[in-house]
């Protein structure tokens, strides 16, 4: 089997998506050029606090920048993020209080979120102090709009949790299109409920953000989308300036909130990473695309198709085959520029009940906007496919992860 030549014919079938995709980069890129314009970024930004991080100018800018971005009143980010999910954690601990409900409309969030929650039991849960969870599936990929307006009829609800991405579950991504409705159907019926999205993989993937939309707050990962690549960790929290000041106060301490915090030199790597964020997530939806087009070519169902519309950089492949699924994994770590020689194997990860495989040979532990592919080794054995720094390194990878498919 010619692998070469069946990446070049897919490429010649997926050329009016990647049009789309460089129209969207280019929006994308003059939205974060205006936003560094209008804050006067300047190499003064990129100087280091330490200690306490008092009168950090580069930080306090940076939040500026962003928040212009993401369409926010206000934004909080910071390297102190340890991750995404911690950041939604600090927001959850920040907006909820004992006796308040969450609920969630897109199914169970995240497994590293279930013991947060306390799905998975845990003495320093939300529901060990006292809060309330409650959950609604997706219908047919859609929200359930029946059992959301009941349940807010005759609950107090206080927030709202949506997962735009899908996780480690075999349901589809939120589009656009259907959280802009959801939205506006909860807002008919509660107008002060927190609504809160899980921007993670997300950003860039649309022009407007959820905060265009409705939405209150917005949280993500800086080793995800908005990172570029470069920023070596931290996530941010964005919307209404009120809640951006309730979770800085939860991540640092109340009285003192966002006014502390060294960057320890990591403001240069943050302004570069979001300069560079638009053409990187436009490469990782590229690589997503060709993936799609040569998988569903060899026969494997993917999800989204190569010609849907995309909420996210993530793309599914669903093996059915757990020696497949591995494979595929292995040979995207071959194919990666770090730990090339290494050999994914299967393991136990904190946060996932299920053993996971994870290929990620990436300059930056964990990065997902790098090129990654992982999976949980339980059925129907899906392969999640996401990042690539450029597109000639994702199709490279992929080139060998369909050569370890196909030859072992």
């Amino acid at each position: 089997m010619n692998i070469d030549k069946i990446i070049k014919q897919a490429e010649s079938s997926i050329k009016e998506e990647f049009e789309k995709i460089d129209e969207l980069c280019y929006k994308n890129s003059q939205k974060v050029l205006n936003a560094f314009r209008k804050n006067k970024i300047s190499e003064a930004h990129f100087t280091e606090t330490t200690g306490y991080g008092y009168d950090d100018i580069g930080r306090d800018t940076i939040e500026k920048v962003f928040a212009d971005v993401l369409d926010a009143e206000d934004s909080l980010v910071r390297s102190q993020f340890i991750s995404g999910s911690h950041a939604l954690t600090v927001a959850l601990f920040a907006y909820l209080r004992p006796g308040d409900t969450m609920l969630s409309i897109t199914g169970t969030p995240y497994d590293t979120l279930h013991e947060v929650i306390g799905i998975v039991d845990n003495d320093s849960s939300l529901k060990s102090f006292g809060i309330n969870y409650m959950q609604i599936d997706l219908k047919n990929d859609d929200f359930d709009y029946e059992s959301i307006v009941n349940i807010l009829k005759n609950n107090t609800i206080k927030l709202i949790e949506i997962q735009r991405s899908k996780g480690y579950s075999t349901r589809k991504s939120i589009t656009m299109d259907k959280l802009e409705k959801v939205i506006k159907e909860i807002r008919k019926i509660d107008k002060n409920v927190i609504i809160m999205i899980d921007n993670c993989y997300c950003e860039f993937v649309s022009y407007n953000t959820p905060l265009t939309l409705g939405a209150d707050i917005i949280v993500g990962s800086l080793i995800k989308n908005l990172g570029g690549g470069i920023a070596p960790n931290g996530a941010y929290i964005a919307g209404k300036k009120k809640l951006v000041d309730l979770a800085a106060e939860r991540l640092t301490l109340p009285g003192e909130g966002r006014e502390v915090g060294p960057t320890l030199g990591i403001n240069k790597s943050i302004l570069q990473g979001l300069f560079m964020a638009p053409s990187v997530v436009a490469s990782a939806l590229k690589t997503a695309i060709l993936a799609s087009k040569v998988l569903e070519d060899l026969g494997y169902e993917v999800e989204p198709r190569y010609n849907d519309k995309r909420a996210d950089i993530v793309q599914n492949i669903k093996f059915n085959d757990e020696n497949k699924l591995i494979k595929f994994c292995q040979g995207i770590q071959m194919g990666s520029p770090i730990d090339s020689f290494a050999i994914p194997q299967p393991w136990d990860m904190p946060g996932y009940v299920d053993k996971v495989i994870m290929a990620a040979g990436t300059f930056t532990q964990g990065s997902s906007i790098e090129i990654s592919c992982d999976g949980p080794i339980r059925e129907p054995y899906i392969a999640y496919l996401q990042g690539s720094l450029t597109y000639d390194y994702g199709k490279l990878a992929l080139k060998s992860a369909i050569t370890k498919l196909i030859n072992d």
